[in-house]
């Protein structure tokens, strides 16, 4: 995101990479990282996010709300680049990080880590199909 900064008459342009940043940009000043995101749709909240509302997209079958040890296991403080959606379905962007039928909020393009054996053959047994989303899996 590209956010317009005035200083002394200047206008400069500030590229915001991460959920971090753009606390900063809301708040002002520098805050520590509690933003993670999820593991199997990409999701980025804060850590009270998905304590107290759960994974807008994922709550169905991963149930993050008040389990702080699968907030912990399925969602990764560690992620690159950030993507705002709007819920437009013709997003090209929405397309490639295969996130076009997700409510719209902002969404991780890379997430270190994968989710434990035990979630992917949970999620496998119900007929969901887990794509990492640290760049391992191509197409």
């Amino acid at each position: 995101m590209r956010h317009p900064v005035h200083s002394s008459g200047q206008t400069r342009t500030q590229i915001y990479t991460s959920a971090e940043d753009m606390s900063t940009l809301k708040r002002g000043r520098q805050t520590p990282k509690l933003n993670r995101a999820c593991m199997l749709c990409g999701m980025v909240q804060s850590m009270s996010q998905f304590r107290n509302e759960g994974c807008p997209n994922c709550e169905s079958v991963l149930h993050f709300q008040d389990n702080e040890d699968v907030i912990r296991e399925c969602t990764s403080p560690t992620f690159e680049g950030l993507v705002a959606v709007r819920g437009s379905s013709s997003s090209w962007v929405a397309r490639w990080l295969r996130i076009e039928n997700f409510v719209p909020g902002f969404y991780a393009v890379r997430i270190v880590g994968k989710l434990p054996d035990d979630i992917k053959n949970d999620l496998y047994a119900q007929g969901i199909e887990y794509r990492p989303r640290d760049g391992s899996v191509q197409d």
